[in-house]
Formats: structure tokens, sequence, C-alpha cells
């Protein structure tokens, strides 16, 4: 495949994400799908990452490069010149070459009209770059690659941290692995990479957690195959610590992950204690990820496509075959909450284009659905562990004081002693860190006994 062609299939994949009606979730698929090459792959990876991740900043550049704004049916137009931009300010691709093929890019999109526009445009922007940056950087969202919303509610949330916090959101996310404590251990593992020739380090906080100097494809890795090892976010992996008082010692506890997929935290809970634990998410092409993911570990559970907030809920599970609704409720029950995902938008770089401000209140009436839900299903003397992966309290300290204040026999038992993250209401915030976590929240309930 030609670079021009590379190009055009970048512009392509991002139109759904400019108009805010997709997004990247299935960009390796959808890639492979338009027919790139294998080592081409990475290189339109990159470009539509990269794109998202400065889309704040690139598009007010563009605004400044075009007399009008192109019509959404020439979408594609605008993603080569955004494409253009960001290859002249963030990639090792020689200026002459990020202008003349994405310039010649628009025929690969049918556009042949486009070719002169976008050649303009980008000639222009290398005459007048030091001016226009200074320009459109006066404006705080622009410079720090944020849409005003977010800026806004990271701002108000977060008074010392925000900045920090924005940096951390611009960057690529390190990988992390998760080892398989049934299968070896850290140290062991760490030794394996090492012969292998992969840099790596313990992460400081999760135990069974390395972070990789630099990411490689998973089948590099010794054992990923053989379910040695699994890419999990340091972060995500402390979910097995928080519950581990629930589940030590208790070889066969009653266990429900009522959103389950992709399936990380499912596999790290059997990876670390003996349970009968029951798999759960609304889409059954995402509950067959978790299948996939246990079934490369040697991992069981029961698996079971629901809505979990559902008034019908403890109806469907003592229906359902072939998962094991308990009378008198689950021992502990993980509730990983559909969220705003602002705690991974470095991984998940199409938030800032898809995500409106109007979103944080409707996610946050189904995580208290959810949790009310949940709780039903939890056995007197039971734990709920609550997460999100997002970093705004509507969500997470809010909405824990809020249940807790509607549901008399809830307490929280989030430990305050913790070596990570910071104390956040009746909960735990980790928030985006450099080089490091992503950004999570925790809390953990105990419903009392009678």
């Amino acid at each position: 495949m030609s670079a021009i062609s590379a190009r055009a299939v970048a512009a392509k994949l991002l139109v759904p994400v400019i108009n805010a009606e997709g997004s990247l979730a299935s960009l390796d698929a959808d890639i492979a799908a338009h027919g790139v090459a294998e080592r081409d792959r990475g290189f339109v990876k990159a470009l539509c990452f990269g794109v998202c991740r400065a889309y704040p900043r690139l598009d007010a550049l563009a605004a400044e490069l075009l007399r009008q704004p192109f019509k959404k049916r020439d979408s594609d137009v605008q993603a080569l010149l955004l494409l253009g931009l960001y290859q002249l300010l963030h990639m090792r691709v020689p200026a002459h070459a990020a202008v003349s093929e994405t310039a010649g890019a628009a025929r690969g999109v049918g556009k042949a009209w486009a070719t002169r526009v976008l050649n303009g445009c980008l000639r222009r922007f290398q005459r007048e770059s030091v001016a226009l940056q200074a320009k459109v950087d006066r404006d705080p969202p622009v410079a720090l690659w944020h849409p005003a919303w977010l800026l806004k509610a990271l701002r108000q949330a977060w008074p010392d941290a925000w900045q920090a916090l924005c940096a951390a959101n611009n960057e690529a996310g390190p990988m992390t692995l998760r080892v398989n404590r049934r299968r070896t251990t850290r140290d062991a593992y760490l030794e394996r990479l090492g012969g292998a020739g992969i840099e790596a380090s313990a992460c400081h906080f999760a135990a069974d957690g390395i972070q990789l100097a630099a990411a490689v494809d998973v089948y590099q890795l010794p054992g990923f195959a053989e379910g040695d090892v699994s890419v999990q976010d340091e972060s995500a992996q402390l979910c097995a610590d928080l519950l581990a008082p629930a589940l030590e010692g208790r070889d066969g506890a009653r266990v429900f992950d009522a959103c389950a997929a992709p399936g990380g935290k499912s596999a790290h809970l059997l990876e670390r204690f003996t349970l009968d634990l029951t798999a759960s998410d609304i889409d059954p092409g995402r509950l067959a990820r978790v299948g996939a993911t246990l079934e490369r570990l040697g991992l069981d559970a029961r698996l079971n496509a629901l809505d979990a907030s559902s008034a019908t809920l403890a109806e469907t599970l003592g229906q359902a075959s072939d998962a094991a609704a308990p009378s008198a409720g689950f021992d502990a029950i993980l509730l990983d909450a559909p969220c705003s995902g602002t705690g991974v938008i470095r991984r998940h770089p199409d938030i800032k284009l898809t995500r409106r401000a109007s979103d944080i209140g409707d996610l946050a009436a189904l995580q208290a659905r959810l949790l009310d839900n949940l709780w039903r299903q939890l056995a007197p003397g039971g734990t709920l562990l609550y997460a999100t992966c997002s970093v705004l309290p509507a969500e997470n300290a809010e909405q824990i004081a809020a249940f807790l204040a509607r549901t008399p026999d809830a307490r929280a038992t989030t430990p305050e002693d913790l070596a990570w993250g910071q104390t956040a209401g009746h909960g735990r915030q980790l928030l985006t860190a450099q080089g490091g976590h992503d950004g999570f929240f925790y809390a953990r309930l105990e419903k009392v006994l009678p």
C-alpha cells in the first residue's frame, strides 16, 4: 500500500469520529478491513490516535488556514488537513512528504479537487507556523488539547492538579502487564522479559504489575499465548487487592462481575482466588471477549449476557441455566460501571471528540440504577466494589455519597491508609499519571448485617 493510500485510509476512519458518529473502538479491525499492509498499520493507527489526541489544537489551526469550513460531506478532506498538520507538528515524517503525500491522498478519498486546497493550506502552515500556533494557543482549551467543557470540569474538580492531568491525558499511556500468579511470579517473569531483550520494571502499587519501557506486540511477550501474562493497567489491577479481604480464605465464594467485558478484572480475581464467579455484560459480543480472555488463561467462569440495570435482574439470574443466583445473594459484587472514560483519555483519545458535557448526567443516572439494583443481589455482610475509569466527582465521590445517603444498610469500608491515590469522599481516586497508571476511582461498600 502506498503512503498516499495509507493516509487516505486514516482519513476515512477519522470521518465518523470527527462527526461524533463513531469511535476508534475497533480501529485495528477497521484498518485490516481496509486492506492496509501489515507494515503500514502502525502508521495508520498512529495517525488516527494522534489526530484525536491533538484534535482541539489541530482543528483550531485548520480553521485559521481555511477561508470557510468544509461541508460535512467533505469531512474526509478535513481529516486529511488535520493529518497533514499532525505530521508536520508531531511526527518524524519529512515535511515534503507530509505535504505532498497528504495532499495527494485526496485522490484516494475521491476528492481530487482538494489536492490543491490541501497543498496550499499545508504550505502556508509551514511558512506561518510560529505565528499561527501563537495565535490559537491564546485559547486555553486549544493550548491544552482539551474540549472546553472538559477543561472546565477538570479545573473545578482538581484545582491543584488539572494542568498535570491534562499533560498526562495528552501522552500515550505505557504498556502494563499483569502476571498470572497461578503460573509464575513477577520476579521470574521480569527475568524472562530481560532474556527476551524487553526492558521492564515492577509497578509501584500493583503486586502483579509490570510496566514496559516501550510497547511491544503481545505475541512478542514470553508465554502470552500460554496465559502467563495479560495486558492490564496498574490502576485496574488494584481491584483484586481491594476485594481481597472479602475473598481470601473463602474458597467457592460467590462473586458477580456485573459489567465484565473485556474480562481483565474477572481474570485477575480468578488468578488470585478460588471463586464461583459469574461474569456478565449487556453486550453479547463484548461478553464473548471475556470468554476468550478466560480461555487463554485457563480459567473458568459462568458467562451471562444481561442488563445489570434491569429491574428484572434477580429474575433473569434465577432463570439462567448457566448462572448461579444464590437465594441469599452474592458474597461479593464488582461493579466496574459505564462511565465517561475521562481517566483513560490517553488510551482512547477519541473521547475528546465524542464525549459531551451532557453525557455526564446520563451516565451518573445509569450508575445510580446499577448500584441500587446490584445492592439487592448482595448477601448481608457482603462486599460491593464500585469502580470507574473516570476522574469526575459526579461519577465517583458524589455518586457514592448519594448512594450511602439513600441506602441505610450500606457502609463504606474503603481503606484510608493506601499507598496509592487520594481520599475522595468515601472512596479512593487515582489521577492519570504521566508515565504511570491510568485515572481510576474505587469505593468499597459493605452490606451491614441485620
